[in-house]
């Protein structure tokens, strides 16, 4: 991983991206959004992570975020951890998943190519922090993550896609507990 993309200052905020393998499209069904919304409000209810803006796409995952409690990488990094093992458990006990074997190919696949992992990947390794240290730039990265659906043309206007925090920046309640910049 570059040095231009480690997380620095352990108290800051922080925009991040995370893919799954292979840019696989995973989060296409309610029960895979749900298993990350209910993670994120997990680690904001005991992880001490501050979540400001966000959006799950269906292949990534967008981050604006600070940790109060432990460092910001471990924390994102026990988030994949748990996530992937959760949603690996899911794709596999879901009837409904016509890919569930593909799926399941491509994680070992990964895990192959990775000496970290023994078994399966689900999340590709890096995470990109980006430091946001002005209100200009802090907006930036919000705005570019809400408009994530808009560009790939699931939505007309960022509010309406569910998972995503442009909700709350509307005034609607989302389902991800963010803090309103």
């Amino acid at each position: 991983m570059s040095r231009n993309y480690k997380f620095k200052n352990q108290e800051g905020l922080y925009f991040v991206s995370f893919a799954t393998v292979f840019w696989v499209d995973i989060f296409v069904r309610l029960e895979y959004f749900d298993c990350l919304v209910q993670n994120l409000n997990y680690c904001i209810a005991n992880k001490g992570m501050e979540v400001y803006a966000w959006c799950i796409m269906p292949s990534h995952v967008h981050l604006v975020f600070k940790s109060t409690i432990q460092k910001p990488e471990d924390l994102i990094r026990d988030f994949k951890s748990f996530t992937s093992k959760a949603l690996i458990r899911l794709i596999r006990e879901n009837n409904q998943e016509s890919r569930k074997e593909w799926l399941s190919n491509s994680f070992k696949k990964a895990a192959k190519a990775n000496s970290n992992n023994s078994e399966n990947q689900f999340w590709q390794q890096h995470n990109n922090p980006i430091q946001l240290w002005s209100a200009v730039v802090i907006q930036q990265k919000i705005d570019y993550t809400h408009n994530n659906p808009v560009i790939a043309g699931f939505v007309e206007y960022d509010y309406e896609y569910l998972y995503s925090s442009a909700r709350d920046y509307a005034g609607r309640k989302g389902f991800v507990n963010v803090i309103i910049t």
